[in-house]
C-alpha cells in the first residue's frame, strides 16, 4: 500500500509516495500556479499525482490516502478560511482532491505542522512521542506533536511560536500585524536586521562591515570564524529563542526540540547555545530536554503529510 505526501509552497508543490514504513519510493516536484487566486494549484496537484500513479504502474486501491500540506490554518484536516501566500480564500482543499482524484481518504493539515510529524517519523525528532519542531527561515514556523499527534488547536493555529512576544517595546510591526514578535528577531531575517542596527549604532571592528549584501550566513560564518560583535549577535539571537522555547516547554513539556529551517545549518554551535538559555530559564522538573537538528530539510512536508494518512 502506498500513502501519498503533498506539500504546497508558494513556488513549488513537492510530491511523493510513501511506504507504510516511511520509504519514500518516488518524489517530484510541480510548479505552484497561483494566477486567478491560484484556482489552477489543487487540480493541478491531482492531475500530476493520477498522471504518475499511471507512470508507475500504480493502482488507485493501492492508496492508502492523501496527505497535503499547506501554509496557513487548517481546520479538522479539511479546509482553510484563507492561504494568503497562495491567493486562497475560504477553500475545502481535501473535498476538492476527493472530487478531483477519486481518492476518498484525504487529509489536510498546515505545513509547519505536518514538518514537525514528518521529523518525529524519518528525521530529527525519531524515537519521541512529544516534540516542538522550530524552523528558523524568512519567519519562525512551529509545529508541536503532542503524544505522536500534531497539537492544531481550535482553528489549526497551534504551533505558531513564532508570534509569541519577546518584546513588548517594539515599534516595528510584524508581518501578523503585531509588535515584538519571535521571528523578528530569531529569524534569518530578523538577524540580519538586528545586526544592521547594531552596525548602525556603534563604530564597533568587525569583518561584517565588510559584507555587501548581508545575509544570516554571513554572520554564523563569522561567528565561527571568531568574530566578536558577529558572535554577540548569534548569542542575542540564542538567548530569545532559548528564553522563549523555556515558555513553551512549561506549556507542552516536549521530550526534544527539533530545530530546522535555513538558520540551523548553523549546527550545533547554535543548538549550544539555545540549550544553554533554554536551561537557565526552566523549571528544574524540565530542563536537559534533547535539543536536535532536523534532518528531512525541503522533504520534512512530504514525509509528515504522507504520515498524515497512517494517524
Amino acid at each position: 500500500m502506498v500513502c501519498v505526501g503533498v506539500d504546497i509552497g508558494g513556488t513549488t508543490v513537492k510530491i511523493g509516495f510513501f511506504t507504510e514504513t516511511g520509504e519514500n519510493l518516488h518524489k517530484w516536484e510541480i510548479v505552484t500556479r497561483k494566477e486567478e487566486r491560484g484556482r489552477y494549484i489543487l487540480p493541478d496537484v491531482a492531475d500530476s499525482i493520477l498522471e504518475t500513479l499511471k507512470q508507475k504502474g500504480i493502482e488507485k486501491d493501492e492508496i492508502m490516502g492523501i496527505g497535503i500540506g499547506v501554509p496557513g490554518p487548517v481546520v479538522h484536516e479539511e479546509s482553510v478560511f484563507e492561504c494568503v501566500n497562495l491567493g486562497w480564500g475560504k477553500t475545502n482543499v481535501a473535498e476538492t482532491i476527493r472530487e478531483l482524484t477519486g481518492i476518498t481518504n484525504v487529509k489536510v493539515g498546515n505545513d509547519a505542522n505536518v514538518a514537525a510529524l514528518g521529523e518525529m517519523w524519518k528525521g530529527g525528532g525519531e524515537g519521541y512521542n512529544n516534540l516542538v519542531l522550530v524552523t528558523l527561515g524568512t519567519g519562525v514556523g512551529g509545529g508541536i506533536i503532542c503524544d505522536g499527534r500534531i497539537l492544531t488547536g481550535s482553528v489549526g493555529a497551534g504551533g505558531e511560536i513564532g508570534h509569541i512576544t519577546v518584546n513588548f517595546d517594539e515599534t516595528v510591526a510584524c508581518n501578523c500585524g503585531k509588535k515584538g514578535c519571535l521571528e523578528q528577531y530569531a529569524s534569518a531575517t530578523g538577524i540580519v536586521n538586528e545586526t544592521k542596527k547594531a552596525l548602525a549604532a556603534s563604530n564597533v571592528e568587525t569583518t561584517l562591515r565588510e559584507v555587501e549584501n548581508l545575509s544570516a550566513k554571513a554572520i554564523f560564518d563569522a561567528a565561527k570564524s571568531g568574530d566578536d560583535f558577529a558572535s554577540q549577535m548569534v548569542e542575542n539571537l540564542s538567548e530569545i529563542l532559548g528564553k522563549t522555547l523555556a515558555h513553551v516547554a512549561h506549556v507542552v513539556d516536549p521530550e526534544a526540540f527539533v530545530i530546522g529551517g535555513g538558520v540551523s545549518k548553523a549546527g550545533e554551535m547554535l543548538t549550544e547555545r539555545i540549550s544553554r538559555y533554554y536551561n537557565a530559564n526552566v523549571m528544574l522538573a524540565l530542563k536537559n530536554r534533547d535539543f536536535r537538528l532536523a534532518k528531512l530539510g525541503n522533504d520534512a512536508g512530504i514525509y509528515g503529510s504522507a504520515r498524515l494518512i497512517l494517524e
